[in-house]
């Protein structure tokens, strides 16, 4: 493959196409195999791009192991020296342990959304799959909440953070966070979403004056018997309720953390 960073390619279409119309899966299929193939580590962000599980993908790339030995016998670059030396201004999300939408079981309809851009408010919002529900969990424990910026050129999305001001979580530019604690979370599938600076857990409350009647809020939950630690709870429901990834997938393995605190399970 010879690359020619200054080229510039024009595509001319068909008058009539000789396929489907709806080419949301083939364009799908002809990404992953192009990421099987090349791509090595850094495969995932195809599939995060796609909002695809990486072990379930629902899509039939086919067999690519015959073009995985021709780039063997070429003796092709690694795709990691290609970021180093021909696209440096790609950032990479390697790290990224869970990517999808964060759902509360018990109203299950509404995700975690990145709201209004100039109110730096997360909020929940009815579910409709598009960039400002999608989250990324970091094996650091770091929760970005919207679009993610592919290159250096573009703006990230933004780290969910409780900073113990207020009962309503923030978003904040990551590298903007003033002490790094605060936008890092304790998470299990299924399971209570809990600040690692403050102890507080991410909840859903009943409010009549919230739009949709529910307010996300940042609080300290009872303790949980079973579990021994603090649990997503919500006020007026009888039972307490958790946050979980819908349509999760687990783009490395976790990693164990360092001490009992940080505990996460899959």
């Amino acid at each position: 493959m010879e690359v020619l960073p200054c080229s510039r390619v024009a595509h001319i279409e068909r008058t009539k196409k000789p396929y489907n119309n709806d080419i949301d899966y083939y364009a799908k299929r002809n990404a992953l195999r192009a990421a099987e193939v090349w791509m090595d580590d850094f495969k995932s962000h195809v599939y995060m791009a796609w909002n695809i599980p990486m072990a379930n993908p629902g899509v039939d790339f086919g067999d690519v192991s015959e073009r995985i030995a021709l780039r063997q016998r070429l003796q092709c670059r690694s795709f990691k020296w290609y970021l180093e030396n021909v696209y440096p201004e790609m950032r990479v999300y390697n790290n990224t342990v869970t990517y999808g939408e964060v759902r509360n079981s018990k109203a299950s309809g509404y995700c975690l959304d990145q709201g209004a851009e100039e109110d730096d408010k997360a909020i929940l919002y009815p579910c409709h799959g598009m960039s400002s529900q999608l989250v990324r969990y970091s094996s650091e424990g770091v929760l970005q909440l919207g679009p993610l910026g592919s290159t250096a050129f573009l703006p990230d999305s933004k780290c969910l953070v409780d900073d113990g001001k207020g009962r309503t979580p923030t978003l904040k530019k990551c590298e903007d966070v003033l002490r790094p604690a605060q936008r890092f979370w304790d998470f299990t599938q299924n399971g209570p979403i809990i600040s690692r600076d403050t102890g507080r857990c991410l909840e859903v409350e009943m409010s009549k004056d919230a739009n949709f009647g529910l307010r996300l809020v940042v609080q300290r939950a009872p303790k949980h018997t079973g579990q021994g630690r603090d649990v997503l709870a919500v006020k007026h429901l009888p039972k307490p309720i958790e946050m979980y990834f819908k349509h999760w997938h687990s783009v490395q393995k976790l990693v164990p953390p360092t001490s009992k605190k940080e505990e996460i399970k899959q």
